[in-house]
């Protein structure tokens, strides 16, 4: 028993060094299971390992999301080839049965999406967050108090909204959101297309511009978005255009919308703000232009 629970021990150290927080239980059965990682979207299970003690204790874990995986065994020694087969024949059934169960999600997810689009209504364009931020409602609807915004593939089709309330707070709902984007403007073979963060950006980067506008919703979205905006319009003049998040160690939006514009041969545009102005986004630059005229 004793070497059993050291063998566990051993896993956990093992999973803690490779970043991982391991679960609160790990079976040692050989079977492969899931559970949330750390840092994932609540209500996830991206990470998963798998754990034996029979003859030589081995085990492997990693994560669906980051693509990390990592061996571990017991006394150091090396997987056999009968083992590194076993669980990798063990590991290629688990995702393909956790992608088709994320897909049958996502489907669920996605129709009642589309649900609450159909019989939510024009947006008000008093609503206080358009006013805020000085911007047209264009496609955008409304349910109760919350704007709602579409999250649209690239084929057209929704699966998801994001819902802004009154004070600006703004929530996905549970489902997909990497890769999806919120159109503003024609996008009927487009000459030119402008690819940001948020809604309100978009908005204000359209109708200065007349271009038509993906909202990618965060810098983590804005290269699944690029990448897919070119595969579309693969002749488009594609602008990435940052959150210039000056004031953030990193600067994030700036960082990401700089990998996007060079992973898909774009051009990057970045808001410039005067000394001592606050702001990050083009909205923010609109506003304070609006403010000193």
């Amino acid at each position: 028993m004793i070497a059993i629970d050291n063998s566990i021990a051993e896993f956990r150290s093992a999973m803690r060094d490779a970043g991982m927080v391991p679960p609160e239980l790990i079976e040692a059965d050989g079977r492969l299971y899931r559970f949330h990682a750390e840092g994932d979207r609540r209500g996830s299970r991206n990470g998963w390992y798998c754990l034996h003690l029979d003859g030589r204790a081995a085990g492997v874990f990693g994560s669906w999301k980051t693509g990390a995986r990592a061996t571990w065994t017991g006394c150091g020694r090396r997987l056999a080839e009968a083992e590194r087969e076993a669980f990798a024949a063990l590991i290629h059934t688990a995702r393909a049965k956790a992608q088709a169960e994320r897909r049958a999600e996502y489907e669920l997810r996605a129709s009642e999406a589309r649900a609450i689009w159909v019989t939510a209504q024009a947006a008000d364009q008093m609503h206080p967050y358009l006013i805020t931020k000085g911007v047209q409602s264009h496609t955008l609807r409304k349910s109760g108090v919350a704007l709602l915004v579409p999250l649209l593939d690239i084929h057209g089709s929704l699966w998801n909204v994001q819902r802004i309330v009154p004070d600006g707070t703004k929530r996905f709902r549970p489902g997909r959101a990497g890769g999806l984007y919120s159109p503003i403007g024609d996008l009927t073979d487009p000459a030119s297309l402008l690819i940001c963060e948020g809604w309100a950006t978009g908005a204000t980067l359209h109708e200065e511009s007349g271009r038509p506008v993906l909202c990618a919703m965060n810098a983590g979205n804005l290269l699944p978005v690029a990448k897919a905006a070119r595969d579309a319009w693969p002749g488009a003049d594609l602008v990435i255009c940052a959150d210039n998040d000056r004031k953030t160690v990193g600067n994030p939006g700036l960082t990401a919308a700089t990998a996007a514009a060079k992973a898909v041969g774009a051009r990057l545009a970045v808001p410039e703000f005067p000394e001592g102005a606050s702001g990050s986004d083009f909205n923010d630059l609109a506003n304070l232009r609006k403010g000193a005229a």
